[in-house]
């Protein structure tokens, strides 16, 4: 399944490795999924030039070279994973130079999504680095006639424990590549103990870069020849051109022309929305020249979309039985009982934008048939399948280039301006870079979806839940494959089926609802809105029964175990992972639940609120990963609302580089943040009715928390998610502190909605 080989000259990877240099690949999918079928040695390495199954290579001169697959937007894994490969290689991390890869099937999923990159290769990646680690160790032995077990690798270099010999890496080079590849149960991956950089990190790759204004990003691409090229899209979903005037476009200076984009026929998928281009010399042409356009549209039936009327139609589904999804007891006999008190609360959320700081932006080159794209994208095996597709031709003959990514959220792994590039590439015959306004980036997202939530607890004597009843509805995600989709699948898994508590009576159902516009996933996808009615509302049952929140919340856990949803006959997806590997194990929750109480002193805390003042807890589990937090909020005389800090206990397993662990949870507060207070996407007549920040707002300096604090809860599970799952537990627990602050309930967001004094 592995192999190490000699590269040739006429062999060596697009240049990335000289003559001579020792490549050591791992198959990552089996051997089926190998496109092209077993290969000579000579051969492999020849068609494998920055290929399926080549993730190291080490030079004659010592110089490591390790493949990133994945794609950086400020979360460290370009530089994570190949730390994990060079730690079991026991590499000189001075020494080691990371390279990104093209798109390519055969290297597995490429997608940077859903915060798995680590959980999918940590392994993957670490017997990569072993297995080399071992052959070079082998080789050694060889060269000197002693037992294996007498040679050990260490930073760089082989010794020998007897006679104190050492032999660098680049010197065993050719020796190595004569050994046969050993068995997996051969290979001895490290203990924790061992580990030189998992755990404690080292500088991201591109920091030297990114700080001196070198790195590149998608806007950075400059090609001989290119055109740029601005879009005029139809204002509503599945919209089409009934005619244009682009006369007076054509008089701008700089325009080298017009071309219509084809409206897309359903399913939407992540195909370009059409329109009309304005293609030029320079970004300010095509913008000007796209202004000058005079476009009729046929608005098509989504110019019945009006997100008032879709919200209230939303809250009354919910209040309407829907689907079981998931079932334990009996809530109807429950509610049907005499005594007792009965809680009902309505939630709501918007629809968001991603927003990410760079907004959409792509080059493309089409030539004789094939297509070249250089893009920040989150999936670029996504984007050859897209272009390939759009054009006709085959995604082997669509080469990905990834770039660094200036924010992604989610976004970046939808491929339709990706696409536009190379269709008007191919329109125009020209090397084409589109770019996207942040209005067109508002105003033609795939946004996330908006929810309505109804919940219902019937409280016994002692103030705990005796049945506990959740409605959720919202705009599929599948909606995007199957324009008639009203019902969620995947996002059911997410916050919805996996609550925690040890209830003798609950069920969880789902109602249905159309989508008029383009919905995708977003930084922690439907766990946003399941979070925010699930823990809000368990905090209005803590008050309802006079309890402190924490204590209340604990109490509902009920004992430590890893929930059995087999036994209850609940179909849950846990993140694609194995419930015996990944359980949901309250245990853990409980864990980061405690704490963060005590490490955000919570108590004590609690005892010298100020008036305005109040602490507020959520706790989630979320792609795998256990998070708490305590959110401390202040609200003055005029209801200004401020968050001096927000605490946040996290358990993600072993913590790779708790350097980027913390920064991104510390951006997840800030995320969290301007999804509570801030984001709202509302549409009248099918049309979108924000276009930039100052009607979109994401939190300023001013309505950031003050102070972030990170505890991580150190674990020796196996390693999880850490990108999103900081997101959910925000909103709620703002929400629940306010209600400490000033006695008002917050059950729909935006917060900024809401008069708070």
């Amino acid at each position: 399944m592995n192999r190490i080989e000699l590269v040739s000259r006429r062999g060596f990877l697009n240049q990335a490795f000289t003559a001579g240099a020792l490549i050591l690949g791992t198959r990552i999918l089996p051997a089926s999924a190998l496109a092209n079928g077993p290969r000579t040695m000579e051969g492999a390495v020849e068609s494998a030039a920055w290929r399926p199954d080549l993730f190291l290579g080490l030079e004659t001169d010592g110089t490591v070279r390790i493949l990133a697959h994945r794609s950086e937007m400020g979360t460290g894994i370009k530089t994570s994973l190949p730390m994990v490969l060079a730690d079991e290689l026991e590499a000189d991390w001075s020494r080691v130079k990371v390279e990104q890869a093209l798109g390519d099937k055969r290297l597995g999923d490429q997608d940077t999504d859903g915060s798995h990159s680590i959980t999918d290769y940590y392994e993957a990646m670490r017997q990569i680095g072993a297995t080399a680690r071992l052959m070079l160790e082998r080789a050694a032995a060889a060269q000197w006639g002693v037992p294996e077990a007498e040679c050990r690798a260490q930073n760089h270099v082989v010794s020998h424990a007897g006679s104190g010999r050492k032999i660098s890496y680049g010197e065993l080079v050719a020796p190595a590549a004569k050994q046969p590849v050993p068995k997996k149960e051969e290979v001895k991956l490290k203990t924790a103990a061992e580990f030189r950089y998992i755990g404690k990190g080292v500088p991201i790759v591109d920091l030297h870069d990114i700080v001196t204004g070198h790195a590149v990003y998608g806007m950075d691409i400059a090609l001989p020849g290119m055109l740029y090229a601005s879009v005029e899209r139809p204002p509503v979903l599945g919209g089409r051109v009934r005619s244009f005037d682009d006369s007076e476009a054509k008089k701008v200076a700089g325009v080298r022309g017009v071309y219509t984009v084809p409206g897309f026929t359903p399913p939407w998928g992540f195909q370009p929305l059409g329109g009309v281009a304005v293609l030029a010399d320079n970004t300010w042409a095509a913008l000007q020249g796209r202004k000058k356009l005079k476009v009729e549209w046929e608005d098509g039936p989504n110019a019945v979309f009006d997100s008032d009327n879709y919200k209230r139609q939303m809250i009354e589904t919910s209040k309407k039985p829907q689907r079981v999804a998931r079932s334990i007891g009996d809530v109807d006999a429950e509610f049907a009982k005499a005594g007792g008190r009965v809680i009902e609360s309505q939630y709501y959320t918007p629809l968001l934008a991603h927003t990410p700081m760079e907004p959409p932006v792509a080059t493309a080159h089409y030539e004789n048939g094939k297509v070249q794209v250089w893009s920040g994208t989150q999936n670029p095996q996504e984007v050859q399948s897209s272009v390939a597709k759009y054009l006709g031709i085959k995604p082997e003959d669509v080469t990905t280039h990834v770039v660094l990514l200036g924010g992604g959220f989610g976004r970046r792994s939808k491929p339709d301006y990706e696409t536009e590039a190379a269709y008007l590439s191919k329109q125009s015959a020209k090397p084409v870079k589109v770019v996207w306004s942040r209005e067109d980036d508002v105003h033609f997202d795939f946004f996330h979806a908006t929810s309505a939530m109804y919940f219902k607890a019937k409280l016994d004597d002692a103030g705990k839940p005796a049945a506990w009843l959740q409605r959720t509805v919202f705009p599929p995600i599948g909606s995007m494959g199957d324009v008639n989709a009203e019902y969620g699948t995947g996002e059911l898994n997410l916050g919805w089926l996996d609550v925690p508590f040890a209830l003798p009576n609950h069920r969880a159902e789902n109602g249905p609802a159309k989508a008029h516009v383009r919905i995708g996933w977003l930084r922690s996808v439907a766990n946003i809105y399941h979070a925010y009615g699930v823990q809000a509302f368990i905090d209005e049952l803590a008050h309802a029964a006079g309890r402190d929140p924490i204590d209340y919340w604990l109490e509902q856990l009920g004992p430590d175990r890893q929930i059995d949803f087999g036994a209850e006959h609940t179909k849950y997806g846990n993140y694609g992972k194995a419930l015996k590997a990944y359980p949901v194990d309250t245990a853990r929750l409980r864990k980061v639940a405690e704490a963060v109480r005590e490490r955000s002193s919570y108590d004590e805390r609690k005892k010298q609120l100020a008036k305005g003042s109040g602490l507020g807890f959520a706790a989630h589990r979320s792609f795998l990963t256990y998070v708490a937090t305590v959110v401390e909020v202040h609200v003055d005389s005029q209801g200004k609302l401020t968050i001096p800090r927000i605490d946040l206990a996290v358990d993600c397993g072993q913590a790779i580089h708790p350097d980027r662990v913390i920064s991104q949870f510390e951006g997840a507060a800030v995320f969290g943040v301007s999804v509570a207070l801030l984001g709202e996407i509302t549409a009248a007549d099918g049309r979108i009715q924000q276009s930039n920040f100052h009607n979109y707002k994401v939190a300023r300096i001013n309505e950031a928390p003050k102070e972030t604090r990170v505890h991580l809860v150190l674990s020796g599970d196996n390693p999880t998610g850490v990108g999103e799952p900081g997101v959910p537990p925000i909103a709620p627990a703002i929400a629940n502190a306010i209600f400490v602050a000033t006695g008002k309930r917050i059950r729909e967001l935006p917060i900024s909605k809401t008069k708070l004094v």
